[in-house]
């Protein structure tokens, strides 16, 4: 990062500083350092107040990628590029799937609840999980950052007048964008821009946009985001940052009541759930020899350690006892790949 988010001694959400600045506080003794799930900041010891600059986040949504960018009108502070969610539907397809089948066979089920969502505005899951990681990432940045505006650009999927009502309702993104604007409000305040509207005014910079969607340059998806927060705070013609986070949502399997498909002698395990050994599923813990990793599942007492990088499984014989714990987290970050490389 080219600058470091500070937190004052109770608890106020500073301007970020240079990283050579935080050097000199922490060695002064006048900050602490502190380090959340890829972001570093620092944490006064002798301040309560300071003076904040106006702040917006540009958010650029998208169907596979979609990015973020934290500017003022001096500097850009953090672009990040975040991998959308698109597994839900075909899990909740299987869900459904098991459930249809286990009616015809005699197996142990819960008592049927009332019905929880009465009354309230119901989103598909698959829909609810792309909004709901932007809305855990606003949040994220919300707690470090002094932001106050969020300029979106509001997508607008293609209808055609006269058809039925799933003419409307077939983008997910188009979908839940209501209840996105709703629960980000809640933030601060939220600017809407037509996809236009960003297009003008990043021709009118000069920004020339990739056509690749899948790649990890930064004009991909944040120089839309970047060109989103810059018409709202101003201050610079060219990205005068392109430093980027990458993000990586992990995939956790709900708990089910057994496996798929039986095992020898027709015996179903039981599959998925959050908890290893008392840790969530998805933790960050370091490691003696595989160094900061994250917690998968386990097995006969052991745990599973995967690659932030790759989410490659590290080791699965892990010890409870050499893991020390960082921090819970639901995503994993990684550096810049090429576009054929996985993720």
């Amino acid at each position: 990062m080219n600058y470091v988010p500070v937190i004052s001694s109770s608890g106020k959400r500073l301007m970020p500083c240079h990283p050579a600045r935080a050097r000199q506080l922490v060695r002064q003794r006048r900050a602490v350092r502190r380090f959340d799930r890829g972001l570093f900041y620092i944490k006064l010891t002798d301040r309560e107040d300071g003076y904040v600059q106006p702040i917006a986040v540009g958010i650029d949504p998208g169907s596979k990628k979609e990015a973020l960018t934290v500017k003022s009108q001096s500097h850009t502070y953090l672009n990040i590029q975040v991998d959308a969610v698109t597994w839900v539907k075909e899990a909740e397809e299987v869900s459904t799937t098991m459930r249809r089948s286990r009616r015809g066979r005699k197996t142990p089920y819960r008592q049927c609840r009332v019905n929880r969502n009465q009354g309230q505005s119901r989103l598909p899951p698959s829909t609810r999980a792309r909004w709901g990681l932007k809305l855990r990432l606003v949040n994220w940045l919300c707690r470090y950052l002094p932001i106050q505006t969020f300029v979106v650009e509001d997508l607008a999927a293609v209808t055609k007048p006269g058809k039925r009502r799933w003419n409307k309702s077939f983008s997910p993104l188009e979908v839940g964008k209501q209840w996105f604007y709703q629960q980000l409000s809640t933030f601060g305040r939220v600017e809407l821009v037509k996809g236009h509207e960003t297009a003008e005014e990043r021709n009118s910079l000069g920004l020339k946009k990739s056509k690749q969607k899948l790649s990890d340059s930064f004009e991909a998806h944040c120089v839309d985001s970047w060109v989103l927060a810059n018409l709202w705070v101003g201050g610079h013609t060219t990205p005068d940052n392109k430093t980027m986070l990458y993000i990586v949502p992990l995939r956790f399997h709900r708990r089910q009541l057994h496996r798929l498909q039986p095992e020898k002698g027709g015996k179903r395990k039981p599959y998925g759930g959050t908890l290893s050994l008392g840790l969530k599923r998805g933790s960050w813990v370091k490691h003696p020899k595989h160094g900061v990793c994250y917690v998968g599942g386990n097995l006969n007492g052991r745990l599973s350690l995967h690659s932030l990088q790759t989410g490659k499984r590290l080791s699965q014989t892990a010890k409870l006892e050499n893991c020390q714990f960082l921090t819970h987290s639901s995503w994993r970050i990684r550096k810049e790949v090429s576009p054929s490389s996985p993720a």
